[in-house]
């Protein structure tokens, strides 16, 4: 009985993987070996005998199984195609092919895979054939070796005089003289005469008592249509061999990057400080480029490669993709899905991006480097983060395994100038007679609370709001992620802290707001109540800090009361729901409701006075709405601001203090333009 073998062919899509199975077994027929050929991918099997080859019935894979079969044929010869690895498969065979073809950026997606199959077998079990070799290649053997990293065992040759020949069709049966046929035959003698199943044979038996092999349905990742999985394992995944050969060299560049420099700690180093950053960019740009000339790397012309090198520069140094993305001033979100996916919005419409980076481990180091410098962590413990960009951009991140596509990332972007409340009016946001309210209403020191639902505006209104704000009142905010950028000089910001690695140490919204009582403030502006902070927060309003801002999320001015008096029964202070109302009628004066309509344009749609209580009921009065007619041709929203007639309370105390009374609601009518 000849010594029992499997054979599994390995390659990149389009490699030749089926070529090689299918002849390689037709060769081993043709001396008399009943061989079986399997399709890793479809199930199919083959018997294969000096009289060709015949479909049978299909086999299960499974250790017993396998090891049974190999009592019948030899070799076993299973063509994996591009499904996921079998790990049962690996550890079983006595030797693994992988085709591929003498061209770039085929030897590019083949040296990833290698390096992705040698962390997890012995490099004695694989081999490295060359498919359609051609003495005519422009590459030679040293060429090859050298990018590969390891030897070729042979070749077959690419011999134009054969017909076309679908998958299930060997020519080393069509024609056994041809030169093709000539090379696997000669693949075969070097197989026997090195004595390669042999050798794999032993050293699989040394591994068995080693290593115990694993059950069948364990593999690299679960099974799916997608190609085949390879290159290092990152903490979170096994990453997805890339089709794109540019992303290829990118990845190729960036893992030689991190053994030639300890970025890392260059970058730690450097710190904020603009000139270490310059020299330390320039310095990697030349180990790019001396990686680039060392390993024959061409990407087209000079403009080509100078912009390819900065995207790895932007990468190793900077937040990769996204540097461009944070660069355009139209875009006011990005949101990263995984790697190959990354949403933007811009001038209010969503659309995806061409940009993508390079593997997950790539987005998770960038996701790191945002973080780091602000004291905060994100690893397996703590798998998100809230944190902010230097320009006061709001980041949220969430990794695996919460996130099971890969590490997600969302960024608001701030404008790199605040906006002002003419260019809200600008924008179709407010009008002239609403922002001249608006400013009356923080002048005289009203409590308000700005409502709206994720992406409205509700900061930037904040922002501006609070410009209004006299320069000599002592302001103190509070926020998650300091976002608020105020122009007065007597400001104090403070900013909430997540827990430390032991999980304590954390510092909550809430702790911040009692504090703000024993810091003498004028006005507190709290970024957004999303907890029992609520009830610090209107007893301040309610003990002497009138003139204090906030923002909650809500659909509606309704909604947002609501909201209110459930996030006062989150303080555990089991107070009655009357009481919880009346505090929020003594406390709030005006709600501003701010909306993302349809056509992605804000706008502010309704102003409403708090006017008290009636029985159980907060009572509301709506000063200004917006009224939405319609939608033109362009999908852009049509409608008006109106002011309803109503005068709120505090209009009366304007005159008394010396400032200036607004005009245009004293009357119903449209207040000034039409929004839209």
């Amino acid at each position: 009985m000849k010594t029992s073998a499997i054979i599994a062919v390995i390659g990149t899509p389009l490699s030749g993987k089926s070529t090689l199975a299918l002849n390689l077994a037709a060769a081993y027929a043709q001396q008399h070996h009943n061989a079986l050929w399997i399709d890793f991918l479809t199930g199919d099997c083959f018997i294969v005998t000096p009289s060709g080859a015949q479909k049978t019935k299909n086999v299960s894979l499974s250790p017993a199984a396998l090891n049974e079969i190999q009592k019948d044929f030899f070799p076993v010869i299973i063509d994996m195609g591009t499904a996921p690895l079998s790990q049962t498969i690996l550890q079983m065979a006595t030797a693994i092919l992988v085709p591929t073809e003498a061209k770039p950026q085929k030897l590019f997606q083949t040296r990833e895979l290698l390096s992705g199959l040698y962390t997890v077998l012995p490099r004695d079990l694989i081999y490295v054939v060359l498919n359609k070799y051609s003495a005519e290649d422009k590459i030679n053997a040293s060429d090859i070796k050298k990018q590969l990293g390891c030897d070729i065992l042979g070749a077959i040759a690419l011999d134009e005089t054969l017909p076309s020949l679908n998958r299930f069709e060997s020519f080393v049966f069509s024609n056994p003289k041809g030169l093709a046929a000539k090379y696997v035959f000669q693949l075969l003698k070097t197989i026997q005469t090195n004595k390669i199943l042999e050798k794999g044979a032993a050293l699989q038996k040394r591994r068995e008592k080693i290593v115990p092999l694993r059950p069948a349905a364990e593999r690299f990742e679960t099974p799916t249509s997608s190609p085949v999985k390879t290159a290092a394992i990152s903490r979170f995944e096994k990453e997805e061999l890339p089709r794109d050969p540019k992303i290829l060299l990118k990845r190729n560049i960036l893992k030689q990057l991190s053994s030639e420099l300890n970025l890392k700690k260059l970058d730690t180093e450097t710190g904020n400080d603009p000139k270490k950053m310059a020299l330390l960019r320039q310095k990697t740009k030349q180990a790019v480029e001396a990686i680039m000339e060392r390993e024959k790397m061409f990407v087209g012309g000079k403009t080509d490669k100078e912009q390819f090198i900065k995207e790895i520069l932007d990468e190793a140094l900077a937040l990769g993709p996204l540097e461009e993305l944070l660069a355009d001033p139209a875009i006011t979100e990005i949101m990263v899905n995984n790697k190959d996916q990354i949403y933007i919005e811009k001038n209010g419409r969503v659309s995806l991006s061409p940009s993508i980076f390079t593997s997950n481990a790539q987005l998770l180091g960038i996701i790191e480097r945002i973080v780091a410098p602000l004291g905060r962590r994100i690893d397996e413990k703590t798998p998100y983060v809230d944190a902010r960009l230097p320009d006061g951009s709001r980041v949220h991140a969430i990794i695996p395994p919460l996130a099971l596509k890969g590490p997600t990332l969302t960024i608001r972007k701030f404008p790199e100038k605040n906006f002002e409340m003419r260019d809200l009016i600008r924008f179709g946001s407010v009008t002239e007679e609403i922002a001249d309210f608006l400013r009356a209403a923080v002048e005289t020191r009203l409590n308000c609370v700005i409502s709206g639902g994720t992406g409205s505006g509700k900061t930037t209104l904040l922002n501006i709001l609070s410009s209004f704000i006299p320069d000599n009142d002592r302001i103190v905010t509070v926020e998650d992620s300091a976002e608020l950028r105020l122009p007065q000089p007597h400001v104090v910001q403070l900013e909430s802290r997540p827990p430390n690695i032991e999980g304590s140490g954390a510092v909550t919204i809430r702790d911040l707001v009692k504090n703000t009582l024993r810091m003498r403030p004028d006005r507190i502006i709290v970024g957004e109540c999303r907890d029992g902070a609520a009830l610090d927060m209107l007893q301040a309003m309610n003990t002497g800090h009138d003139g204090s801002l906030t923002t909650i999320h809500a659909n509606s001015p309704r909604d947002c009361l609501s909201r209110l008096e459930t996030l006062v029964m989150m303080a555990g202070m089991d107070l009655p729901s009357r009481a919880i109302r009346e505090q929020i009628g003594s406390a709030i004066h005006l709600i501003i409701q701010q909306s993302r309509l349809a056509d992605g344009s804000r706008k502010i749609t309704h102003i409403c006075e708090v006017t008290g209580m009636e029985k159980e009921i907060i009572t509301l009065a709506d000063v200004m709405i917006f009224k939405q007619q319609g939608i033109d041709h362009t999908g852009k929203v049509i409608g008006k601001f109106e002011f309803t007639g109503y005068v709120p309370r505090f209009i009366h105390d304007l005159e008394k203090k010396g400032l200036r009374v607004p005009k245009g609601f004293f009357t119903k009518k449209p207040a000034g333009s039409k929004g839209g």
